[in-house]
């Protein structure tokens, strides 16, 4: 009977781990997830991110980065958005996993940014491996975005592969390299100015795969 119960709770720790491990894979490398997790909280908080700060998570997904901020600040200060309700879904349960609700983030299911209007402006604004899955008309519409919902003082980071790496589709998006030039000027046109901060590796971010380490981090806020 106690090895029939020993078996139980091994299957059933397994099925707990298929579950989440499948959850991680939505949104990346399901091996790499705790150590994306630490990154985004990490960069933001040596980035002078304070509790009391408003937060924008653009493709927040399932919360990969958001249980940690919004744990980290104030009730009602992280908001999400997400284009895919299936992944916005997974992140719904990971917060009440997290016991977080509490917290009352705002969570927003938008497939389209451009129609998307936010009542408040954000101190942060960020975007974990987003813009690098975006066509050049959503990447427009984005920064445009960012634009109308970026407080005055306030910055947009983002990682963006710029040169060598290589092209294809994940999850139905597109991958793309664009030149730091390419968003300069997509910046510019948006009333934006854009800082390179380096690469990822040079940031904390450390996956051993040379094409995710050598993501530039770029540091984006108002003209």
């Amino acid at each position: 009977m106690k090895n029939l119960l020993k078996g139980l709770k091994r299957r059933m720790k397994s099925l707990v781990l298929s579950k989440a491990e499948r959850r991680h894979a939505l949104v990346g490398p399901a091996e790499l997830w705790k150590m994306k997790r630490d990154f985004q909280i990490e960069f933001l908080k040596n980035s002078d991110l304070k509790p009391h700060h408003y937060l924008l998570d653009i493709g927040c997904g399932t919360l990969r980065g958001g249980i940690p901020l919004i744990d980290y600040l104030q009730a009602g200060h992280y908001f999400g958005i997400e284009s895919r309700e299936e992944v916005l879904d997974e992140g719904r349960r990971e917060l009440l996993e997290a016991d977080l609700e509490d917290k009352s983030p705002t969570l927003i299911l938008s497939p389209d940014i451009s129609q998307l209007n936010v009542d408040q402006k954000f101190d942060f604004m960020w975007a974990f491996s987003v813009l690098i899955h975006m066509s050049d008309d959503i990447l427009n519409d984005a920064l445009n975005f960012v634009n109308r919902h970026l407080s005055n003082e306030g910055v947009f980071y983002a990682n963006v592969h710029a040169g060598g790496e290589k092209e294809g589709n994940w999850q139905g998006f597109p991958v793309v390299t664009r030149t730091l030039d390419f968003y300069s000027g997509a910046c510019a046109r948006n009333g934006l100015t854009v800082s390179d901060l380096g690469p990822l590796k040079n940031l904390g971010h450390v996956s051993n795969e040379q094409a995710q380490d050598n993501q530039r981090m770029l540091s984006i806020s108002k003209r």
